[in-house]
């Protein structure tokens, strides 16, 4: 007999993976998004509630969906939609109740159950109506956030290319070998700024022409110990420049991929010794020295 899928057990299991991550898609520092964070729509675009908001967040940040709607396979079908083969669907939550007879008194009472069902994001399904595509777009707040000129020289020193838009995101972009940062009056503290630029400072180093830690085809083991490069070389990094790094949020990282640890015990050390090499490319790179002097 196949075993019952527990949907109450899946739910919880994926918010602690997300939380031990240290990156759930609603937590950052700046204001503003594009996708993850958006509340999840059903497809008569009445909002989801309760756990299959988090639910959803959790699965849209996780894959880069922008679309904020959830369509069942039927509900695709119906509106002239096809699934593209091979996509995942995410779980919800069906929450409801019923009358039955107490086996003890005899009493009609209340019970309530809950049963799962799968949905899938509009940008895995083709041919929905232009209405289903539309991200929702969370507008960034100004903050009066200001920049301090001392740290924007350090980071130019660095010789990292290092663009700003409007776009509410913070990355890397190997291919380009370019970091996006949103503008610095969305940041609720210029530490954030700061650290954030840091961390991608240090994913910057990884590139091939530099210290050559990302290489292509890169599985989640390997994404994990780079995440985990980049957040222990940016709390170095900030430690140099006087700046507070979030030990909360870096402590999440850790403890997101405590089953690598206790599987390798060098894997906090090689991890740990490939940070501290960035931040010592990005300390003796000949640009810096020039600023320097």
């Amino acid at each position: 007999m196949a075993k019952q899928f527990d949907i109450q057990q899946h739910v919880t299991d994926s918010i602690i993976e997300a939380m031990e991550a240290g990156t759930p898609p609603w937590r950052q520092p700046w204001t503003g998004s594009k996708a993850g964070a958006a509340f999840p729509l059903r497809a008569n675009g009445q909002a989801y509630r309760g756990i299959n908001t988090l639910m959803l967040w959790l699965v849209a940040g996780k894959n880069g969906y922008a679309s904020p709607y959830w369509l069942t396979f039927k509900q695709a079908k119906g509106a002239g939609g096809v699934v593209r083969r091979g996509e995942k669907s995410a779980s919800v939550v069906y929450y409801n109740t019923l009358q039955k007879e107490d086996d003890v008194t005899g009493e009609e009472i209340t019970v309530p159950y809950m049963r799962g069902y799968r949905v899938f994001n509009a940008d895995q399904i083709d041919g929905l109506p232009d209405e289903y595509y539309r991200p929702t777009i969370i507008e960034a707040r100004d903050l009066g956030t200001e920049a301090n000129p001392e740290l924007d020289a350090f980071f130019v020193s660095t010789g990292a290319q290092i663009e700003t838009t409007e776009a509410p995101e913070a990355f890397y972009h190997p291919a380009r070998d370019v970091i996006h940062m949103p503008p610095v009056n969305t940041f609720h503290g210029a530490g954030d700024y700061y650290a954030t630029l840091a961390h991608e400072t240090i994913h910057w180093t990884g590139h091939e022409s530099r210290l050559g830690r990302l290489t292509k085809g890169r599985d989640r083991e390997a994404y994990a110990r780079e995440e985990l490069v980049a957040e222990i070389g940016a709390c170095m990094t900030c430690l140099t420049l006087g700046l507070t790094p979030d030990f909360g949020q870096s402590g999440a990282y850790v403890e997101g991929w405590l089953k690598a640890l206790r599987d390798d015990k060098r894997w906090i050390f090689t991890a740990a010794s490939a940070a501290q090499k960035a931040v010592d490319y990005i300390a003796t790179n000949p640009i810096c020295h020039r600023e320097a002097a």
